[in-house]
């Protein structure tokens, strides 16, 4: 009687939890997508920012300066973040997240949108939505076998589509609900899921904290090979991804003249693309190995830059370019996490991942600061799609040889015979 007495809701829930690898799967991809969501509020408005007398006259750069922001914290934070995982697990971590999140979306609502300094304050800390993906990767790997991990954490990256959602709404609710409304919502949002997490939520049986100081076990993750090769590897994929999610709509809106609204929904397209190839990614690294699905997706990164950087027909050939790019980008991202998963200490995923993650948010961060500078000079765009270009086709170069020999020495079964 007393036991059944004490098995309480919350109980229940717990006993569900740690028999279900596919229930941790949707929350923990949930909890990614309404961070990002909040990770992305300000890309959309970006353009907005540019028009608004509010704001005084920002220029490209400034605009840039400020979608980029976010990006560098999140990224960064993702070190620490993905070490702390580690220790104390995703059952803690994702909840702390989303709810610190919560302080930076509603001062940029009530007290950043008239100021640009503001907005930049506002957005230094709005960057730690965007460390949400090194909790979730090590904690979804936990609960995968190794031969499952690649489309497991390929659905979990799928939940990047929340800056899809922000692209979709945030624009529209801004401009016909109120400048507040898209903050507000999402702090809801990010309160829901921060207490429902907790409830939920539970680490995969039999983890271990690994032991160690938080600064011994960084340089520990950080001397082995794959790290350095996978940072480079998703600095591109992802990288390349989250560049173009934060300054398409200000490139639409300047190189072919569309409106905010209408070069957010192209943006957001490109976005979806992207989140649903991740998966697809990461299933294809299990069946076929992750350096072809890699070496594939990078061959396309350097065709579809290099048409591009001409500035085609939108209608046509442009969309086209983009379109092959997201699949690319979002593909290669599922199959960068999708060799780590296989190579990688279940152990050290997370400061691996934190790391990775990294330099994934840092690739993001720098290409729309060059292509603001270029255009700024130039009144141009095709310089820095050529660079890009030129970029993935050296890594593309990297992944069939000096990454090809470290999977194989780490005896992974699924790289090219």
């Amino acid at each position: 009687m007393s036991t059944a007495i004490a098995e309480t809701g919350v109980d229940r829930v717990a006993h569900t939890a740690e028999r279900s690898p596919g229930l941790m799967l949707a929350m923990a991809t949930i909890g990614f997508a309404v961070n990002f969501w909040a990770w992305a509020l300000l890309s959309p408005l970006g353009p907005l920012f540019r028009t608004e007398g509010t704001l005084g006259a920002l220029t490209e750069s400034d605009v840039a300066l400020l979608v980029a922001v976010p990006v560098i914290v999140g990224s960064l934070g993702r070190i620490v973040v993905g070490a702390l995982t580690d220790k104390l697990g995703g059952r803690v971590m994702f909840p702390l997240v989303s709810a610190v999140t919560i302080i930076p979306v509603l001062f940029l609502g009530f007290l950043g949108l008239d100021s640009y300094g503001a907005l930049l304050f506002g957005g230094f800390f709005l960057g730690i939505a965007g460390t949400t993906f090194a909790v979730g990767v090590p904690f979804v790997n936990a609960w995968f076998p190794p031969e499952r991990r690649g489309l497991a954490v390929g659905v979990f990256g799928a939940g990047m589509g929340g800056t899809a959602i922000s692209a979709l709404t945030t624009v529209k609710l801004y401009t016909n609900v109120g400048e507040q409304a898209p903050f507000v919502i999402t702090a809801v949002l990010l309160a829901a899921y921060a207490v429902v997490s907790w409830l939920v939520l539970r680490d995969a049986p039999g983890r271990q904290a690994p032991a160690g100081s938080l600064m011994g076990r960084l340089a520990a993750n950080a001397r082995l090979p794959i790290t350095w090769q996978a940072c480079v590897l998703y600095a591109v994929a992802f990288g390349g991804y989250v560049a173009f999610s934060v300054y398409l709509p200000s490139y639409l809106k300047t190189a072919y003249e569309l409106d905010a609204a209408d070069a957010a929904n192209r943006m957001a397209g490109f976005v979806i693309i992207a989140v649903l190839m991740r998966p697809v990614g990461g299933w294809l690294s299990d069946r076929f190995g992750a350096i072809p699905v890699l070496a594939g997706g990078y061959a396309v990164v350097v065709v579809g830059a290099a048409v591009a950087a001409t500035t085609p027909l939108l209608e046509h050939v442009g969309t086209v370019a983009f379109l092959a790019m997201a699949a690319a980008l979002g593909s290669g991202s599922g199959a960068t996490f999708a060799l780590i998963a296989k190579v990688t200490d279940p152990a050290r995923v997370g400061g691996v991942t934190g790391l990775v993650g990294a330099a994934g948010g840092l690739g993001g961060f720098v290409p729309p600061l060059i292509m603001g500078y270029i255009y700024g000079r130039t009144d141009s765009y095709a310089i820095g799609l050529v660079l890009l270009a030129i970029t993935a086709a050296l890594t593309l170069l990297l992944t069939v040889t000096v990454v090809r020999s470290t999977a194989r020495d780490s005896g992974a079964r699924t790289e090219i015979p």
